[in-house]
């Protein structure tokens, strides 16, 4: 929060805090040094998607920022997103650079899970195009970070978005399958159905101070975008995706 106060210029903002019923510390303290934000707390862990939809019944503002709790802004990345973001109408997500406390690029921009992209890849085909083109199909680790584009989906780490298009989803609100994991991608799954793209913009760069994920965690990633992949591809789908990334 101290690094978007100091950083962010040229743009009226709010802070909104939801304590997702923590219990590292007194919620309060934030209250205490940041005396204008909004706090929320929670009597329970509503989880990511359910407690970011929470905190958005209070937003007053069009475009909202979804920013985690781990990262650090740099410089002025919310009003450099927000001005690019209001100028295209068919956009309805944006991101930017995140990188590491190494400097090292994270790979924010994804493609959706599919069998036949792992196929592509694992059979090593992908050696045989363009940079180009494995940046625009795989993404992910092949993605041209250096560039601005238009990827399947982003993380929800700095998720800034319209609130305008929260109307055009499926329960006008920001999908809640998903406790934790993989709900960033079913946003943007539902947000392009919507008609409206995701925007990469390397133009600006925030520190995301990414923990390594436990096992526990991997497996539960591995579950959601299974459910994720039979509910938007069929289970077939899924199966084969499975035999894979077990084999």
């Amino acid at each position: 929060m101290e690094s978007v106060f100091t950083h962010t210029k040229d743009l009226n903002f709010e802070i909104i805090v939801l304590d997702n019923a923590s219990t590292e510390r007194d919620a309060g303290e934030f209250k205490n040094r940041f005396p204008n934000i909004h706090l929320i707390q929670s009597e329970t862990n509503l989880g990511f998607a359910k407690g970011n939809n929470l905190a958005i019944q209070s937003c007053k503002g069009e475009v909202l920022l979804l920013l985690n709790s781990d990262t650090e802004l740099l410089e002025n990345s919310i009003s450099i997103c927000y001005s690019n973001l209001i100028k295209e109408k068919e956009t309805g997500v944006i991101t930017c650079k995140l990188i590491s406390s190494d400097n090292s690029t994270q790979h924010n921009c994804q493609s959706f899970p599919s069998y036949w992209k792992y196929l592509f890849e694992k059979s090593r085909l992908h050696k045989l195009v363009s940079k180009k083109t494995k940046s625009t199909y795989l993404q992910g680790h092949y993605w041209n970070y250096t560039e601005a584009g238009y990827p399947d989906w982003v993380w929800g780490t700095f998720y800034m978005f319209k609130k305008q298009i929260l109307k055009d989803l499926p329960q006008q609100q920001l999908n809640e399958d998903y406790f934790m994991y993989v709900e960033d991608m079913k946003w943007c799954w539902d947000i392009r159905k919507a008609g409206y793209s995701i925007k990469y913009l390397p133009q600006t760069k925030v520190k995301h101070l990414l923990g390594g994920s436990s096992a526990k965690a991997n497996e539960l990633i591995v579950k959601n975008q299974t459910h994720f992949i039979e509910e938007n591809y069929g289970k077939w789908h899924a199966w084969l995706l499975l035999q894979q990334l077990n084999s």
